[in-house]
């Protein structure tokens, strides 16, 4: 039996896609490479396709014998959801559909599924719990909860077992140093960070300094994507064992302010580089924080790169070597 991991080739697939290899599952990694780096997919087999064509999931499903499914590709620029609000209903809604239709069809009815923090637009408080309201605020946002909703219609008439991983910020880069983030184009602060630091960006703007937090900059939550992708191993290894489908937020429950993640890149890299103060962004929370207590009992998973300097300097020793 083998997994799926559509959205393999990109930054967290790739990370989840290695931990199952070393965990010893064989592993299919499907993905139509318009954001995913073929060179990110070193370990299982790789099959190019798109779930917008469903006989290209029909395809693999009948070359593997496919145990459960890992999902991660989805369309993920806020500001884009925003203007292309189509773009995103079709890949992240539609599309996933057509991944379910065919895991019925092959009678596989294990699925793990990517979403996000953004299913809870403004929090009512901090941290964040699964029981809280989901009000997105943005196309994006709205987009996963819907596949959330089918997830649990799909639980009544089919049997679906699933489980929902609601992500903060991911962050960081594999220990090892094989795979890293990189997106084009990049909206992650601790990628433009490092990029300032290394003299591919002129400066690093940060957006609003007026903020009720500690230095008056926004506070997110940032998770190590190695710990991320442990949470995903945990979480099959749940289903494996009969658990029940559930929602868990995966945070690493410490907050840190935009100009600390500066200081922090600053430390590491040893490098001095432009920062920008400028105005608020719309819709920008001062503090975006999650609890991961119910993972963390349900699941038995516990972050162990907790600190911003080991999140940051994970990512510069990939960063430093990278050529995407």
């Amino acid at each position: 039996m083998a997994i799926l991991v559509c959205g393999g080739a990109g930054y967290i697939g790739s990370h989840i896609n290695k931990q199952l290899y070393e965990a010893g599952y064989e592993t299919v990694v499907f993905d139509n490479l318009i954001y995913g780096h073929k060179e990110s997919v070193k370990w299982g087999h790789f099959e190019k396709g798109d779930l917008g064509n469903i006989e290209d999931i029909d395809r693999v499903f009948q070359k593997y014998a496919i145990e459960a499914v890992f999902h991660f590709a989805a369309y993920a620029y806020v500001g884009e959801s925003v203007t292309e609000p189509e773009k995103y209903y079709y890949n992240n809604v539609a599309n996933t559909l057509n991944l379910l239709k065919v895991m019925r069809k092959y009678g596989c009815n294990k699925i793990i599924f990517s979403s996000t923090c953004a299913t809870y637009g403004e929090p009512e408080k901090v941290p964040i719990t699964e029981d809280m309201n989901q009000n997105p605020i943005n196309p994006y946002g709205a987009s996963k909860l819907m596949v959330e909703r089918i997830f649990k219609d799909y639980r009544t008439a089919y049997n679906l077992k699933f489980v929902v991983l609601r992500y903060f910020n991911a962050a960081g880069a594999d220990p090892e140093g094989q795979i890293g983030e990189s997106h084009d184009p990049e909206t992650h602060l601790i990628p433009l960070v490092l990029d300032a630091a290394s003299g591919k960006r002129e400066a690093i703007k940060v957006f609003g300094t007026d903020y009720d937090t500690s230095d008056g900059s926004c506070i997110r939550d940032y998770i190590h994507v190695y710990d991320l992708a442990t949470a995903h191993l945990q979480a099959l290894y749940y289903l494996e064992r009969g658990g029940k489908s559930e929602f868990f937020n995966l945070g690493n429950e410490l907050g840190t302010s935009v100009l600390e993640v500066i200081d922090s890149v600053k430390r590491i890299t040893g490098r001095e580089f432009k920062v920008i103060l400028t105005d608020r962004r719309p819709g920008d929370p001062a503090k975006l924080v999650g609890s991961s207590l119910k993972a963390r009992k349900t699941l038995n998973w516990e972050p162990i790169y907790g600190d911003i300097d080991t999140i940051v300097e994970h990512a510069w020793r990939w960063h430093e070597k990278a050529e995407y």
